[in-house]
């Protein structure tokens, strides 16, 4: 079963980090990564830019506007795609990347796989 993983957290906060606290967090992620890859459980990973550089398109007016769609505490800073036989296994993913990224929250979503012109994939 495929889940993303969205990973949330206070941009100002991530933003506000040196090079040498953001290696830091990034060299426990890749522990993470390095177990759910030898798993055969990672798919692809994101690291999302900035809000400061999106671009959003309000399509009931088709308006285009700068930075993010809402405004929130939190903002989505990326996400995971893992391949697990349950709920759970992506829970346990979810909890070893809280462990290694301090703040924020993860939000877990099945999902499926769409490819215009073809059926839908449910996992």
């Amino acid at each position: 079963m495929l889940y993303a993983i969205l990973c949330y957290n206070d941009e100002a906060i991530t933003s506000a980090w040196t090079k040498e606290e953001d290696d830091a967090v990034m060299a426990k992620l890749q522990v993470v990564h390095d177990k759910a890859r030898k798993n055969g459980q990672l798919g692809p990973a994101i690291r999302l830019l900035p809000t400061t550089s999106a671009t959003t398109l309000r399509k009931a007016q088709d308006l285009v506007i700068d930075g993010p769609f809402a405004e929130t505490k939190e903002q989505l800073l990326g996400f995971y795609i893992v391949d697990v036989q349950s709920l759970d296994e992506a829970l346990q993913i979810a909890r070893d990347l809280g462990k290694a990224n301090p703040g924020g929250a993860y939000e877990l979503r099945p999902i499926s796989i769409y490819q215009p012109g073809k059926e839908l994939q449910l996992t």
